[in-house]
């Protein structure tokens, strides 16, 4: 008798792999590739796994797809016009699905991810640069409503003293019977009939 399959999965593994790779890569174990970044003097070299690398960046892909085999295979990456800090950010993020950076270096990152052909962290900036806009243009509207009704008491100071004068004098409470009106008040004229 078959039985029917089943789907075992695991929530954590992909989680649990990620964390290991990041560890190998901070200890330098299996490190196969060393990413050598360079902006306006400041040089810095990243130990990184070829296999991280050309999973998340295309322009790393690329370029490990593409070793001529007569070289070997290449161990030695140069970026140019890339700063220490970001190009940290961006193996941070790879190796880990998250970063954390400064909201002006966001499109920096952006800028990175582009560069590199990294899909994940350019979506990741570009939602984030969406929500911080979306957040200034609330401030914005916030800002400009409270400045109108700013305005608008400022413009019309006497709105309750007018709605009291426009209201029928009947209905004001001298003038209801049994609630301190005077005989000589308004109350007064039905009785004289």
């Amino acid at each position: 008798m078959e039985s029917n399959p089943v789907l075992l999965e695991s929530k954590s593994s992909p989680i649990n792999l990620l964390n290991e790779m990041q560890q190998l890569r901070l200890l330098g174990h299996l490190c196969d590739v060393t990413v050598s970044v360079e902006y306006q003097g400041v040089r810095a070299e990243f130990p990184a796994h070829k296999a991280v690398l050309a999973a998340t960046s295309k322009f790393f892909k690329e370029v490990f797809l593409n070793e001529k085999s007569a070289d070997g295979p290449r161990s030695n990456v140069f970026l140019n016009e890339v700063q220490v800090a970001d190009f940290a950010s961006f193996l941070e993020f790879v190796y880990t699905a998250r970063v954390e950076v400064e909201e002006d270096r966001v499109q920096r990152m952006l800028e990175i991810a582009e560069k590199l052909k990294c899909l994940d962290l350019s979506e990741t900036c570009f939602q984030l640069k969406k929500q911080m806009l979306e957040s200034v243009l609330l401030e914005l509207q916030n800002f400009s409503e409270s400045q109108n009704s700013e305005e608008e008491s400022a413009a019309h100071p006497s709105v309750a003293p007018a709605a009291e004068a426009e209201r029928d004098p009947a209905d004001s409470p001298a003038s209801r019977p049994g609630r301190g009106a005077s005989p000589e008040g308004p109350a007064a004229k039905p009785k004289e009939k």
